[in-house]
């Protein structure tokens, strides 16, 4: 008796939820039309919408060169496709982020074919809304916003193109539609798995965890769950794109993730909704697109009459890691006195980033405390928020380009740096040391890192070039870099990604 009320009552379930979701999906009928009048489109039978998922696509970083790029391409090549920004940017408009792009990349965008869905959930996925099970917690705040999202609109195409794998699942059920993404950072990644199995102390693995075995598997068990159905969620895409070698290898390696045990308990009630769920179609491998990188107007400036100084060009979010930057730079002082002052010898660190919220701004505070601490305040100067404009000036001015991210995905500051004609000095891990700093014709580009005295070091190998040494750095470094990252390459990679055979089906 018990078992036939609780299959009654799953059935009752179940028959409301695939009443909900054809309702939804009727209702889209009508709102489709509502965005087609409001953008005053022609012959709107013919329109096809693309939704990109970015909630926060007004920061003005990398991953948003990405998406605007992307829109960018699409409305010059393809009059007929609507796209929709679903972002989280409550406090912006359509105008604002239209100026800011422009501001920011000098992309721009026509508002003729550009829609922005304003979601008022983004908190779900901020850090601070989940203190305990980050992971977790922001990927079930991510399903929320995609639910979000597909109520105010379903369009023919949904690409995420900030990471959030989780929300597929959501997306396939709500719309039975086509997905794609372009992944910068996989969410959780084998390494991982392997760093707390071995109870390896790292940024992502703390002392008090790696030191203890029941915490250890507690996290071990924690983990395995997690990626389970990060990989199943990621398998739901019909074409996936990334940004360099480092991710491509990252998520080739989910997509081929097995769990054995898992496997088996999700055939019990009730994980084997989710099994029911989730489609087992997906790409067997990712595809590498490198990022749009804009260096046409980088590739002007003059080479030679540089100043002395070492820019860096980087959110202040806390893994791009400013405090290894103001370490390396005391540790230059500390080992050559000579580069002390303010004489002809003496070297700056500029240091040029966006500040989106109160933690970033907390960063920048401590940053400055830090510089005072270590006696490098009179050399070390701060540029929050700056302009595109200013962000070129700096980039025609500096000598050296400095990123001390561990694992940087890509790093398109890296190759703005290299446009420029600024010698790169870049952690030795990720996308600088896999993609980006590599030799040309056998002859380095830039230089690797990976504590204060070898950055030290780095920075003084370029201090003291032989001048005909360092102008052919600098002309390798520009020539790799408008050769391999250009937004023509982009472009060409973006549309070789498959996107177009699900939109027009």
């Amino acid at each position: 008796m018990a078992w036939a009320l609780a299959a009654f009552l799953a059935a009752l379930v179940f028959a409301q939820a695939v009443g909900r979701i054809y309702g939804l999906r009727r209702r889209n009928v009508q709102q489709r039309a509502k965005l087609l009048a409001i953008l005053g489109a022609d012959n709107p039978s013919k329109k096809k919408i693309i939704g990109f998922f970015h909630p926060y696509c007004n920061a003005g970083g990398g991953g948003e060169r990405v998406l605007w790029a992307a829109v960018s391409a699409l409305q010059r090549k393809e009059p007929d496709v609507i796209s929709v920004v679903y972002s989280g940017d409550t406090d912006a408009t359509k105008e604002k982020i239209i100026d800011k792009v422009k501001a920011r990349f000098d992309i721009e965008l026509s508002p003729e074919t550009l829609h922005f869905v304003f979601l008022q959930s983004r908190h779900l996925v901020e850090d601070a809304a989940w203190p305990r099970f980050t992971l977790l917690g922001q990927s079930i705040g991510s399903m929320y916003l995609a639910y979000e999202a597909m109520t105010f609109l379903i369009p023919d195409l949904f690409i995420d193109t900030m990471g959030y794998a989780f929300t597929f699942p959501v997306v396939s059920l709500l719309g039975n539609i086509p997905i794609g993404a372009y992944v910068h950072y996989p969410t959780i990644s084998t390494t991982m798995l392997s760093r707390v199995r071995s109870r390896t102390q790292g940024v992502t693995n703390s002392e008090a965890i790696s030191s203890s075995a029941l915490l250890s598997f507690g996290k071990l068990l924690y983990y395995r769950i997690f990626m389970y159905y990060y990989a199943s969620s990621l398998r739901q895409a019909r074409f996936l794109m990334v940004n360099s070698t480092w991710t491509k290898n990252h998520v080739d390696a989910i997509l081929q993730h097995r769990d054995l045990l898992l496997d088996v308990v999700q055939l019990l009630p009730p994980f084997v909704l989710f099994k029911f769920l989730l489609r087992k179609q997906s790409p067997k491998e990712a595809k590498i697109v490198y990022p749009s990188c804009d260096t046409r107007q980088m590739a002007v400036f003059p080479l030679e009459g540089r100043e002395r100084i070492i820019l860096s060009i980087a959110q202040f979010r806390p893994e791009k890691d400013h405090p290894a930057q103001l370490r390396a730079f005391h540790k230059l002082l500390e080992l050559y006195p000579e580069y002390r002052g303010s004489g002809p010898s003496a070297v700056k660190l500029v240091l040029v980033g966006g500040s989106r919220n109160v933690g970033d701004a907390t960063r920048v505070e401590n940053l400055y405390i830090l510089a005072r601490e270590l006696g490098i305040q009179s050399q070390v100067q701060f540029v929050v928020n700056a302009s595109y404009p200013d962000v070129l000036k700096w980039l025609s001015r500096a000598s050296i380009g400095l990123s001390t991210m561990v694992d940087e995905h890509f790093g398109i500051n890296i190759v703005e740096f290299m446009a420029a004609g600024v010698i790169p000095v870049a952690h030795a891990s990720g996308g600088p040391l896999l993609d980006i700093i590599v030799p040309l014709d056998g002859q380095p580009t830039g230089y690797h890192a990976t504590t204060p005295e070898t950055f030290a070091e780095a920075f003084r190998t370029v201090l003291t070039l032989p001048k005909d040494a360092e102008l052919a750095m600098r002309q390798r470094a520009r020539a790799w870099a408008v050769q391999k990252f250009s937004a023509e390459e982009f472009e060409k990679g973006w549309d070789e990604s498959g996107w177009r055979s699900w939109l027009f089906r």
